[in-house]
């Protein structure tokens, strides 16, 4: 089989079956684990798969630039934010992360709801101005461009003295065994930060992150409160993050 057909193969198992376990395929066309691997460093190097120990799974979309994700699955996203304002409560202390699902949040608020959002995203915090009955206050620090939010050990510092009734959670990969992930070494830390200062942190979860990984671990599935995901309890995903343990909250 030629090295292109074999990538070819591999992509549509990705695809058909969610996951890449080098030893089986190694096996099914008989050649070594060493020219999967070599394969699968190939194929992740060009953003089309997530490689993890043993073999590989489908890398988040939720990587591409912050306009383009504008477009992703939209209707998704707001189908998330709706079922993550119904979790606030009036008078409510509330911790948001940054990304297109917290844009939708800040939109699924009514105008006059009332209650305190700490931000460390300047285009959430522009968002929410026409919220007058917000209280509003922005986490300043070194802006990741990716998401457009603050990060790094200024913005970790401003969040010693901060309590937080709710946290909700930006990640761009929620898989049962790589658990929650996103693309930034930095950025996890800062939203690792933001849960250690919230009693409760719900994963804003729309339906391209389910089932996708990204490089760098945020938090284990059981450190959060509930993933509010916008898919399909019975597809192979959600049905691994259930036998996982994740705690999940249906958006649709």
């Amino acid at each position: 089989m030629l090295t292109a057909q074999r990538r070819e193969l591999l992509l549509d198992r990705l695809r058909r079956d969610g996951r890449i376990v080098a030893a089986e395929i190694a096996g099914e066309l008989d050649i070594s684990e060493d020219t999967i691997r070599r394969d699968l460093r190939e194929l992740a190097a060009t953003g089309l798969l997530q490689r993890v120990y043993g073999g590989a799974l489908p890398a988040s979309p939720a990587i591409e630039p912050y306009d383009a994700r504008t477009r992703i699955e939209p209707a998704s996203k707001h189908r998330v934010a709706a079922a993550a304002a119904r979790l606030i409560e009036p008078g409510a202390t509330v911790l948001l992360d940054g990304g297109t699902t917290a844009l939708a949040l800040v939109d699924a608020l009514p105008r006059t709801f009332r209650a305190t959002v700490i931000t460390h995203s300047p285009t959430v915090a522009v968002a929410l101005a026409e919220h007058e009955q917000i209280e509003l206050q922005l986490i300043g620090g070194k802006i990741f461009r990716h998401s457009m939010v603050a990060s790094g050990a200024l913005a970790i510092e401003s969040l010693r003295d901060v309590r937080a009734d709710l946290f909700f959670l930006g990640v761009t990969g929620v898989q049962a065994e790589a658990a929650l992930t996103t693309g930034d070494a930095e950025e996890a830390a800062m939203k690792r930060a933001l849960a250690g200062a919230a009693a409760e942190t719900y994963v804003l979860a729309s339906i391209e992150k389910i089932g996708a990984a990204s490089p760098y671990r945020v938090l284990p599935l059981d450190a959060v409160t509930g993933i509010i995901a916008d898919a399909d309890p019975e597809s192979a995903a959600m049905r691994e993050l259930a036998r996982a343990g994740a705690r999940l909250v249906d958006a649709r």
